[in-house]
């Protein structure tokens, strides 16, 4: 399957791109297909890279956050980054297997803290951000802050950046995530 829209490689990108791509193939041996997406559009490409890293810097750990981003990815459709954040929450932010399969399946999560946090996640897209009073104080009674709601809607907004982009693009799979992939129940 090819992109709707051109994949660029190092070679291809537009000069303002590179530096990203350059960057990502130092740091992952390899650049994922959603950079060469986004190197169509440098700015979009310099705001998932930055959008990225800050929301590295949120109070939530990298489970959580990989948490957010396969909720985000599983509702916006996005087969792509499903596989891409299995891979990361499997091997980086060694979530169980039983917590990625539920992910991936939209389903319960077998562990309590991560179903609220997945359930406000979810309320967070559904709703676009008009919360339920239960929904956030079920959020806050698992010990999640304030500031822990607004880094949550920070994840969903990278993830709909990049889950919006990828869907539009019809971006293939780098075999590199090839175990990692997953479509969409009917």
């Amino acid at each position: 399957m090819s992109a709707r829209i051109t994949l660029h490689s190092l070679q291809t990108a537009p000069e303002a791109a590179r530096p990203f791509l350059e960057n990502a193939q130092k740091n992952s041996g390899f650049i994922p297909n959603l950079l060469g997406i986004l190197a169509n559009a440098p700015a979009a490409l310099e705001t998932y890279v930055t959008v990225s890293a800050l929301n590295g810097k949120s109070e939530l750990s990298l489970a959580e956050r990989e948490v957010v981003q396969l909720i985000a990815a599983t509702q916006h459709g996005c087969d792509f980054c499903v596989a891409g954040h299995t891979a990361v929450a499997l091997n980086k932010a060694k979530l169980p297997q039983e917590v990625v399969d539920a992910l991936r399946a939209r389903g319960e999560l077998p562990d309590a803290r991560y179903e609220t946090l997945a359930e406000f996640a979810r309320e967070v897209i559904a709703t676009r951000g008009n919360v339920s009073d239960a929904t956030y104080q079920a959020f806050r009674d698992a010990g999640f802050s304030e500031g822990n709601a607004l880094e949550v809607i920070l994840g969903v907004s990278l993830a709909t950046l990049c889950n919006f982009a990828n869907v539009f693009a019809q971006t293939p799979l780098n075999d590199e995530l090839s175990k990692y992939r997953w479509q969409p129940s009917a």
